[in-house]
Parts: structure tokens; sequence; C-alpha cells
């Protein structure tokens, strides 16, 4: 059964660090996109990051300020976010996609099998 289950949300003071986790389960990292999203209170979701095999993909609202690096031996995929900002407030979730569905020019195709999201928090 595929799985997706996030960790790692909390209060973080402007200009901290916080690093997300994404557990999945039931498939392998090394055929599957994996992106991270998130849904700020009255907006729509939108996509932040996304990697695939060495491809990765990042919005420009968080160029240089976050990575997503992978650990396929614990089958996890992490958000490092540094340098958080009040706009970077929200519940992020992660999903999985098709190998292709991420480029380096963003994401290709839709993705699915919904973590249950993890809340951030930045805030003074």
């Amino acid at each position: 059964q595929v799985q997706l289950v996030e960790s790692g949300g909390s209060l973080v003071q402007p200009g901290g660090s916080l690093r997300l986790s994404c557990v999945a389960a039931g498939f392998s990292l090394d055929y599957s996109a994996i992106g991270w999203f998130r849904q700020a209170p009255g907006k729509e979701r939108e996509g932040v990051s996304c990697i695939s095999r060495l491809i990765t993909y990042y919005t420009d609202s968080v160029k240089g300020r976050f990575t997503i690096p992978r650990d396929n031996a614990k089958n996890t995929v992490y958000l490092q976010m540094n340098s958080l900002k009040p706009e970077d407030t929200g519940v992020y979730y992660c999903a999985k996609g098709a190998f292709h569905y991420c480029s380096a020019a963003g994401f290709l195709g839709a993705f699915g099998s919904w973590g249950q999201g993890t809340q951030v928090t930045v805030s003074s």
C-alpha cells in the first residue's frame, strides 16, 4: 500500500530553520518523483519543490533557502528550510508522482497519494 507520512512541522521564528520529513512506504523512490506542496490559510495549494532521481526543482520564492535531500536507504525525502519567512507559513504536504513529473522547469503532472500534512508557522 502506497503511503506518505510527513513530520517536522513546528512554530519557528523568522530567520529560523526547519527540516520536514516525508517517509514513503509501498514503493521505491528510485522510480518516483516526490513533491512538497504547501497551503496557506485562504490560499490555493502551491508546489514548493520536487525531486526525481537527480533532478530537483524549487519554486522561485524558496530558491536559495530550501533544499530537498533524499535518503533512499530510509525511503525518505526531506525539505530543509532555512531563512524562514512569515509567508512560508502553511500546511506542508508531500505527494508522489511518476518519475518524469518533476523537471528542472517544474511540476509536469498530477501528484497523488497525499500525506496528512504538517503545520509550519513562522512567527515572532
